[in-house]
């Protein structure tokens, strides 16, 4: 039996296959991830798209915009502008969280993620706060016509996005703490520390054009 034929007959290892063709590409969990963000990028496109339409008729006949008693309604108080320092510094305490086990740090993600774990959850609750009171202390609520409809939709929407953040960074955070990443293994944290700089992103849009543009 020839060398030739002994080679064919001998089965590769996985280690001799990795070693003859390194491992390219993206990881498939975290291409998930990022074909999901680009699907919600579609969605919230969706959003903004009906919001600057509505606007674009309302000034083109001539109508206000935000209709006539809503103008003093929404504005940049300190409720929505805290809550949106707070989403943009989560961003980078997450990035931070991630830097850290890039280098084999777990106890300085765990840390960072629980920072990141808990300005999620202030956000939630200055938002539903910010909600109670333009329903109770100025009566605007989601049937408040095609405004309050626009404004409701969006940022529920995205308060949902940010509720989901919060559930995904409290399993990765879980999982840290029970010693599951390291520097060679955390496609988790990547997927979900892309996913919650997505919505840090959507939320600035979505401030901006609220709070701001009107």
């Amino acid at each position: 039996m020839t060398a030739d034929s002994q080679a064919i007959l001998v089965p590769h290892t996985e280690e001799d296959t990795h070693a003859g063709h390194p491992a390219q590409g993206v990881n498939t969990a975290l291409l998930g991830m990022l074909l999901f963000i680009g699907s919600e990028v579609m969605f919230f496109a969706g959003l903004f798209g009906a919001y600057f339409n509505t606007r674009a008729t309302a000034l083109g006949l001539g109508q206000p915009w935000p209709p006539q008693g809503l103008d003093t309604v929404i504005e940049p108080g300190i409720v929505p502008i805290a809550a949106t320092i707070i989403l943009i510094l989560s961003s980078g305490t997450m990035q931070w969280g991630l830097w850290r086990i890039r280098k084999g740090d777990r106890t300085g993600m765990n840390r960072a993620l629980a920072l990141t774990l808990i300005m999620g959850i202030t956000f939630l609750l200055l938002q539903a706060y910010d909600y109670l009171s333009l329903v109770s202390e100025h009566g605007f609520g989601i049937n408040s016509g095609i405004y309050g409809s626009l404004f409701f939709t969006m940022t529920g929407f995205h308060g949902a996005h940010v509720f989901g953040g919060v559930v995904g960074i409290s399993v990765i955070l879980l999982r840290g703490l029970n010693g599951q990443f390291s520097a060679k293994h955390h496609i988790a944290v990547e997927a979900v520390s892309a996913y919650w700089h997505f919505v840090d992103i959507v939320w600035i849009g979505l401030f901006t054009t609220l709070y701001f543009l009107k």
